[in-house]
């Protein structure tokens, strides 16, 4: 088989989630454990990281990759969706999976997938593993894809598990409040195993102790343990408990909702060296300075160009909107010019609400068949008194905004990861 006639079975034979939302989902781990029998348990063959959260696990799964790189380990990752190339899901030390492994993997192992019937994400998963043992990776960094206990993911024993934060976010499959989500997320939870809340929700605390309990899980919830401190020309103080951590730390993501995320990813790292592994704060801080560059993150606030100032960012629910055109705001542009395509199951209402009034808009669709249609995006945009145009794509948008706009303006494209991935230039 050639190359593109694999990731055709993938996606075409395989139920996808990108593709068909919803209904690709299962709600059991059956398919994972039977693929991964027929390939002898590669994920007990492997020590893991495991993150589940609504907001920042990917980009804590890439820090976490970062700094354990910078301390010389050989280190898996695995996180979704991907942007440019469905190699990006599966990497070792930032490079991705080869396009021969994955030839291999379908060849020898197609008729049992058609046999098991897994979804796409069931069978990328056990591609993982497989790759990471066979590749004998010192850990492996996994992300879940969606909630926890019932994610493909969830069939590992990790070293220390992380659940970042929890937002309405897919609420069709993971339940309509945060407490409903947090069990999904909770389902990560392993015994005898440390579990990091990085994100200080009071009414969610007794819930997690509860689980936990039930787990006999190790529960860490942090609430104000670190402190980060802002200094100049973009570097940070880093205390735990008063007492200085990190000192002058610069991180080469520039999304400031990143920064909510690093209580949770430094307790994970202090964690994993009580177990003996050795990440010195050299490591912490070199590899934190270069998480984009070393395990090649992108969309978390990438200036694409400068004058104007271009940036992606896959920000696509109601509380990372808020965040980032928070952010945005701050550059104060003469300008502001928002390009904005989003999923169907979205609430565009409430995103639409939070939106600048005196920015310009131009809607967008795209490829992707869970895209909202031009139509409907700008009946929404109408409705809430949005001045717009429409686009069919998001290039055409992009290159429509670059021959109006201003120096000092500011272009964000943004409300959903399909659309980032669009982009040309990225």
């Amino acid at each position: 088989m050639k190359y593109q006639e694999c990731l055709d079975f993938l996606y075409l034979q395989l139920p996808n989630y990108q593709r068909s939302g919803s209904r690709a989902y299962k709600e059991n781990l059956d398919n994972t454990f039977a693929l991964l029998n027929v390939l002898d348990h590669p994920e007990h063959k492997i020590k893991c990281v495991h993150i589940a959260g609504t907001n920042g696990k990917g980009s804590s799964a890439h820090a976490i990759a970062a700094v354990l790189q910078a301390g010389h380990y050989k280190v898996g990752l695995y996180t979704s969706p991907h942007l440019k190339s469905f190699r990006e899901r599966i990497k070792i030390n930032g490079n991705q999976i080869d396009q021969n492994s994955i030839i291999d993997f379908v060849e020898k192992h197609q008729n049992i997938i058609k046999i098991i019937s897994p979804s796409f994400f069931e069978v990328t998963v056990a591609l993982a593993f497989d790759y990471f043992a066979e590749h004998q990776v010192d850990i492996a960094i996994i992300e879940t894809g969606l909630g926890g206990r019932l994610d493909s993911t969830n069939v590992i024993d990790p070293e220390i598990a992380l659940i970042t934060n929890i937002g309405l976010d897919h609420t069709d499959i993971l339940g309509d409040t945060l407490e409903k989500i947090a069990v999904e997320k909770a389902g990560i939870m392993k015994k005898n195993k440390p579990v990091v809340i990085g994100s200080f929700q009071k009414r969610l605390i007794n819930l997690f102790k509860v689980h936990a309990a039930e787990k006999e899980a190790i529960l860490i919830q942090l609430s104000d343990q670190y402190q980060i401190r802002p200094k100049s020309k973009g570097q940070y103080d880093i205390y735990k408990k008063n007492e200085l951590l990190l000192k002058e730390i610069t991180f080469d993501i520039k999304a400031k909702y990143f920064v909510k995320n690093i209580p949770g990813i430094l307790e994970v790292l202090l964690q994993l060296k009580k177990k003996g592994w050795h990440i010195s704060s050299d490591h912490m801080v070199r590899g934190l300075g270069k998480i984009t560059t070393s395990t090649g993150l992108k969309g978390r606030f990438q200036i694409l160009s400068n004058a104007p100032k271009i940036i992606a960012d896959v920000s696509h629910n109601l509380e990372g909107i808020i965040e980032l055109i928070d952010q945005v705001n701050m550059l104060e542009p003469k300008q502001l010019h928002i390009i904005y395509g989003a999923v169907k199951d979205r609430n565009i209402d409430e995103i639409f609400n939070q939106f600048p009034k005196d920015a310009q808009y131009y809607l967008t669709s795209g490829n992707n068949s869970r895209l909202m249609d031009l139509k409907s995006l700008a009946e929404i945009a109408k409705k809430n008194n949005l001045e717009k145009r429409e686009f069919f794509n998001v290039n055409l948008a992009l290159t429509f905004v670059k021959s109006i706009a201003d120096i000092e303006d500011v272009v964000l494209i943004t409300g959903s990861t399909f659309i980032i991935s669009e982009i040309a230039e990225l």
